[in-house]
């Protein structure tokens, strides 16, 4: 009997379409609908998953059936007519250009989404380098760390013996040179200084008094070691382990650099004091903010102090030859300079170095002799 109604149902549609009768175009779908939805529901109801509860299912079958609802009655009321009539009158050039502009408007968009997302790209992959140069300065400094630790452990083994202080053996001497070089010449310039403050205050880099038949140091009867400045022997001898290095920034406080090659060597910013830089060779070096009170630049009276000269053993007396080389080095900003410093460097600086001396050499001559200092390039 169902069937008989459907079939009803559908002549009824077809009629009310092709008469333009739309009740009873409606009666038809009403009937049609009302006689098959259940026929449906019940052939597709065995197959609905257990799992959906009674609330569900009634949900999916009342969604469907408006919208089938829906759709009947928008055709009926002429919506699609309505749309059709306007799809007749449209310019669809118009449409086509404004088509294009919005492609290109889409392409722009994605441009615009690449680069922010190149952008961002970039943000992060330099935020991660960053992060690991700064891990990697830091393994770097543990690093060095580790390896200054390891020289003064050896060196320490090596200088001293059952007996005491190092005995006058070469090639112990020799062997600690070697590390020392090795070492200056592969850490910062805060390694550097860290390397220098421990020979110095181990007093192995200051040349000491030694018994000429057993190589030992002589005490001096308050519990240290004489120095010796003419004829006494250093444990480790600079040389030009410090010429064209950068030391700047660093505290070089008590440090004994007599003798050193420092040409070329930047010491901007260095704290000097107490420092022993007589017969320093500091030709070109960088003294610019340096702290220098109470630093020795020679020995004996400012009226005969004059620089080290190659060949010409130094006066420790009158302080002939027993002055740092002083030439061309920049004084500017240094702080701590007493009159004898200022006079002794005003005189033996040179020209060009005289403009950058605190407090000006006007009333100052210059001492200064050009072929005595430029020899020294030489060494290095």
């Amino acid at each position: 009997m169902a069937i008989w109604f459907n079939l009803l149902g559908i002549i009824a549609i077809g009629c009310g379409i092709a008469f333009k009768n739309t009740g009873l175009t409606v009666a038809g779908c009403a009937i049609s609908l009302g006689l098959s939805l259940p026929i449906v529901y019940r052939s597709i109801r065995p197959n609905i998953p257990k799992s959906l509860s009674s609330n569900q299912k009634r949900q999916i079958v009342t969604t469907i059936t408006m919208l089938i609802v829906v759709i009947s009655l928008l055709r009926i009321g002429g919506f699609f007519s309505y749309i059709g009539g306007l799809s007749a009158g449209t310019d669809w050039s118009a449409v086509g250009a404004l088509g294009l502009w919005g492609g290109a408007l889409g392409q722009t968009a994605i441009a615009t989404i690449a680069a922010f997302v190149s952008w961002r790209q970039y943000i992060v992959s330099r935020d991660l380098t960053i992060e690991q140069n700064r891990l990697n300065r830091q393994q770097n400094i543990i690093t060095q760390q580790q390896t200054i630790d390891n020289y003064f452990q050896g060196i320490s083994a090596l200088v001293l013996d059952d007996d005491g202080f190092l005995e006058d053996w070469p090639q112990e001497r020799a062997f600690a040179v070697g590390r020392t070089a090795a070492l200056l010449g592969s850490v910062n310039a805060e390694g550097k200084a860290r390397v220098l403050r421990f020979l110095s205050r181990s007093n192995l880099l200051t040349p000491l008094q030694r018994d000429l038949r057993l190589g030992k140091v002589v005490l001096n009867g308050d519990g240290g070691y004489d120095e010796d400045r003419i004829y006494g022997t250093r444990v480790i001898n600079l040389g030009v382990m410090l010429a064209q290095t950068d030391l700047a920034q660093t505290d070089l406080r008590w440090i004994d650099l007599s003798d050193a090659n420092a040409i070329d060597t930047n010491l901007s910013g260095c704290n000097l004091s107490t420092a022993n830089l007589a017969r320093t060779i500091l030709y070109r070096a960088r003294l610019n903010g340096a702290n220098l009170t109470n630093t020795r630049l020679f020995y004996g009276d400012i009226q005969s102090a004059s620089p080290r000269v190659p060949d010409r053993p130094p006066d420790y007396i009158s302080g002939e030859f027993t002055g740092a080389v002083v030439e061309d080095v920049d004084f500017t900003g240094t702080i701590g300079m007493s009159e004898s410093q200022r006079e002794y460097c005003c005189a033996w600086c040179g020209e060009n170095s005289r403009q950058t001396i605190p407090g000006g050499c006007r009333s100052i001559p210059n001492r200064l002799l050009t072929s005595s200092a430029r020899s020294f390039d030489e060494e290095l």
